[in-house]
């Protein structure tokens, strides 16, 4: 089976001179990813973050399409309980008209950043996730101009003239995401590298009977996301991951946000983790795929194989921007023909 890759690009801000701007950089590893073979090229959304500097995925999009000549460019993803479902299908409407074909459209449910980024999307109204089930619902019918009769929004222009529809993508980490991907007939990325403990393949059967019990045509269809990093070896691979994971214990065993640090400065701070922590650091390592480009390619493979996907999203996060360029290089030549 031959995969397809996808980049899932956070622009990560560490590591860099003051003059160079990291969305520069997220354009100039399309450009290279597109050279080299990849599917896809998602961007994040992240909000008030340090570390990420990716707040307006739908406006990079626009500019990476018109800089690059066939990978599919898309949003991994649009974090959709902020937004208006009518204007993100407006976006991304425009977004296919420009760049036919080309054009993909993942949502998720997570706030992409802390409470008050979360307030201040929201303002003058109050954030919450009660609403995304509806919201989904909404966005893929506003789309394909499938809502039913009598519903307020029945006559709403998305945009006018020929129908341009990009594919919509949920993306989530767990079972409940799954089930609505697939009643909304949405496909489905299931994200492997949130915790160091995935959600299991079942998840894929689940989407596809939902999908299957609401009575979509067509056929479902689901990707995973990775992380993965390639470097010469297995253990330069780790010290090269080594910012990443100890960002991860701060962020989430103890809700500190700090930047992205120098590998050796992790490390050595590492060794300042409680017991609990180190062993969630070591947790986290274990979960990413890490080695040369054939170790990490095998890995992939085997991962897609027990999910039953033959496309997988690579989320590479280093502290030097350099490292992520050739991990990617390196990924492509071991794995697209």
């Amino acid at each position: 089976m031959t995969l397809k890759l996808t980049v899932v690009d956070q622009s990560p801000v560490q590591g860099l001179p003051a003059n160079v701007s990291p969305v520069a950089l997220t354009v100039e590893l399309a450009q290279a990813c597109d050279r080299w073979g990849y599917y896809r090229y998602w961007l994040a959304e992240h909000h008030n973050s340090i570390n990420f500097a990716g707040p307006c995925p739908e406006i990079l999009i626009s500019h990476i399409a018109s800089v690059t000549e066939r990978i599919r460019v898309g949003s991994g993803g649009v974090m959709l309980t902020h937004y208006s479902p009518y204007k993100v299908a407006e976006q991304f409407s425009m977004l296919e008209t420009l760049y036919p074909g080309r054009i993909d459209l993942g949502i998720g449910r997570a706030p992409g950043g802390d409470a008050l980024a979360s307030h201040a999307l929201a303002y003058p109204a109050q954030p919450g996730l009660e609403d995304y089930a509806e919201q989904s619902w909404l966005l893929q019918n506003l789309l394909h101009h499938s809502l039913p009769e009598g519903h307020a929004y029945k006559g709403l222009q998305v945009m006018p003239g020929q129908p341009a529809i990009p594919q919509t993508w949920m993306l989530g980490s767990s079972g409940g995401s799954a089930g609505l991907a697939g009643q909304v007939g949405m496909k489905m990325c299931l994200a492997l590298f949130i915790s160091p403990e995935p959600a299991p393949p079942s998840v894929i059967s689940e989407y596809k009977q939902a999908w299957r019990e609401a009575g979509h045509s067509g056929q479902p269809e689901a990707s995973i996301a990775v992380a993965a990093l390639c470097a010469d070896s297995r253990e330069e691979a780790e010290y090269l991951a080594a910012p990443a994971v100890y960002w991860k214990v701060k962020a989430f065993r103890q809700g500190i946000r700090e930047v992205v640090k120098h590998p050796d400065e992790a490390l050595r701070l590492k060794q300042n983790l409680s017991a609990a922590d180190q062993a969630f650091f070591d947790a986290v390592l274990n979960s990413m795929i890490l080695g040369t480009a054939e170790e990490c390619a095998d890995q992939i493979n085997r991962v897609a194989d027990q999910y039953r996907s033959d496309e997988v999203g690579v989320v590479t996060v280093t502290h030097d921007y350099s490292d992520r360029l050739r991990s990617y290089e390196r990924l492509a030549g071991a794995l697209i023909s």
